[in-house]
């Protein structure tokens, strides 16, 4: 068996061909980890309803939501500017989530705990939406074809896309 690579007959029944970046990456991630976390947070707060009504309910939903909502972020920061420059991206992850910290703690404490709002079934949305989204994130990036090197070039100059 020879590698595709070498000058020998190419291995399998096909030549791999020039495979490409996976577009709209970060969008791609955002769409699978929101309807994995929604789907999760239906189902918590049915059950939540069936067991503490409509307050159990809304803060599962509002738990998950925010948890929702402070990824969200990072994954449209990192479409908007990873595109233009994929280098800084990473640098501006960390400032975002820096201020997406230190920002919902001030917005959670300046609001304080409503009175509806059921600790247990917050944090059972908020753990539901975590495991949930970034189990989406790993399988999403996962299937994501990231090109690490660049394409091989044909003898005339452009890149080989035969196949």
């Amino acid at each position: 068996m020879t590698s595709n690579a070498d000058s020998g007959r190419p291995s399998g029944k096909r030549r791999v061909g020039v495979s490409g970046e996976t577009s709209n990456l970060w969008l791609r991630l955002l769409f699978l980890s929101s309807v994995a976390s929604l789907a999760g947070l239906a189902i918590t707060s049915i059950v939540a309803a069936l067991m503490n009504g409509g307050q159990g309910a809304l803060s599962a939903t509002f738990g998950g939501g925010l948890v929702m909502v402070f990824f969200a972020i990072s994954l449209l920061i990192g479409h908007f500017v990873g595109r233009n420059n994929p280098s800084g991206a990473v640098g501006l992850f960390v400032a975002t989530y820096f201020v997406k910290v230190v920002g919902f703690a001030v917005v959670l404490f300046a609001i304080g705990t409503p009175a509806w709002l059921h600790g247990r079934w917050f944090l059972i949305g908020a753990v539901v939406a975590v495991v949930l989204w970034q189990a989406a994130e790993i399988y999403g990036f996962s299937k994501a074809r990231l090109q690490i090197y660049n394409d091989p070039a044909d003898p005339k100059g452009g890149p080989d896309v035969s196949a």
